[in-house]
């Protein structure tokens, strides 16, 4: 089996383990009070993930690996590590909120306000660069930055409602 095919393997495999945990720490989260904010446009997110990982496959299952790149994404992939282990079983890939709960402010959290968002901007980038496409990195760069506007703005907003009423984002 080629390197790049392992690569995609081993990310789909990765994005499919974390759909399942986002789905099943919604489940709980939403048993336990909390609520969705803004949740229009979460269906063009994972259309756009999926439709990000479908073309690397057609386009890229038999490229060579640039290891340079290779290294920046597996970096990447332990920034992630770090934010899934900081947020616990409050990860998920939508804007969950409880009532009462306190910002979480460890790990990545003390440094910036949304990691994860860094974390994907540069994956969604980086993936393809592994594999020879930087044409595809910026297109679909391009489509993460328009569609990580609207989904940081829309977080902002409601995490700045729930600081003056004094809860926040899980």
């Amino acid at each position: 089996m080629n390197p790049a095919v392992i690569l995609l393997a081993m990310v789909t495999i990765e994005r499919l383990a974390e759909l399942w945990l986002a789905h099943r720490n919604t489940r709980m989260l939403l048993a336990q009070g909390a609520f969705e904010v803004a949740p229009e446009h979460y269906r063009v997110i994972v259309l756009l993930h999926a439709l990000w990982l479908g073309g690397l496959w057609l386009l890229g299952w038999s490229n060579p690996l640039n290891l340079a790149w290779l290294l920046i994404f597996l970096v990447l992939q332990g920034l992630r590590v770090w934010v899934l282990m900081s947020l616990g079983r409050r990860w998920t890939t939508r804007i969950i909120i409880v009532p009462g709960a306190p910002l979480v402010s460890a790990g990545p959290y003390r440094y910036l306000a949304h990691p994860n968002y860094v974390i994907v901007i540069g994956e969604i980038a980086v993936l393809p660069l592994c594999l020879g496409l930087p044409w595809y990195a910026l297109a679909f760069s391009a489509a993460n930055a328009a569609i990580l506007a609207i989904r940081i703005r829309s977080e902002n907003v409601a995490l700045g409602e729930l600081r003056r009423a004094g809860t926040s984002r899980l």
